[in-house]
């Protein structure tokens, strides 16, 4: 009698059913319970979520590539259609005077510069100077160039003397051009000038196509 009041209770709680205990009151292992419908949604909808991320990460991995593709391509190409600069010195002193000291600077930065007072830069009347890839856009040519007259008969106290010739060039090298630019040394002569009135630089200028230059 005091047995099936006491299920009674229970049952009355919902805590459970008689099924779920053994007679003598152990309590009796469930069987696991199957997947709902609404488990098996929310799983289907996270794989879903899943395969989205990772369908983004692939699209931007491909953009990734693209662009760094491009950017190689822009690099190249400005490589090869960017400006170009050649300078060369020439020295059309004649014997009266020595070339003891050359200098060049291209947009301030020092491209060739050598001393020799025994004149072996006279030996070498042409010469290229630099040559190499600018960028497009205005730049100078700055030169310095010391001179000793060699002076002979009346004139042998002209070897005292060093004659300092310097110049500036500006010049405009534009997009997929390739500019040479000559630097002459020359001697205005003129018998009634002073030797350091004499002496002169000049400057020869000519642009083309980079591919004409390249052909050539």
């Amino acid at each position: 009698m005091l047995r099936n009041r006491w299920w009674a209770v229970v049952i009355g709680l919902g805590v459970g059913s008689p099924s779920a205990f053994a007679a003598d009151g152990d309590a009796v292992t469930e069987e696991p319970l199957e997947m709902t419908a609404t488990e098996d949604g929310d799983f289907n909808r996270e794989l879903l979520n899943v395969e989205e991320q990772v369908d983004g990460l692939k699209e931007r991995v491909f953009r990734s590539k693209a662009t760094l593709q491009l950017l190689k391509e822009i690099v190249i190409q400005g490589a090869s259609t960017g400006a170009r600069a050649t300078v060369w010195h020439v020295n059309r002193l004649g014997g009266g005077f020595k070339l003891e000291s050359v200098t060049y600077l291209l947009d301030g930065q020092s491209k060739f510069s050598k001393t020799d007072p025994n004149g072996s830069l006279n030996e070498t009347r042409e010469f290229k100077i630099s040559e190499g890839a600018i960028p497009p856009g205005s730049h100078n040519l700055s030169v310095d160039f010391k001179i000793r007259p060699t002076g002979f008969g009346i004139f042998s106290y002209a070897r005292n003397y060093e004659i300092d010739v310097r110049s500036n060039y500006a010049f405009e090298a534009e997009l997929g051009k390739a500019c040479t630019v000559r630097s002459v040394l020359t001697d205005k002569g003129g018998a009634a000038s002073s030797f350091d009135e004499r002496a002169r630089v000049d400057f020869e200028l000519k642009c083309e196509r980079i591919s004409d230059a390249e052909q050539r």
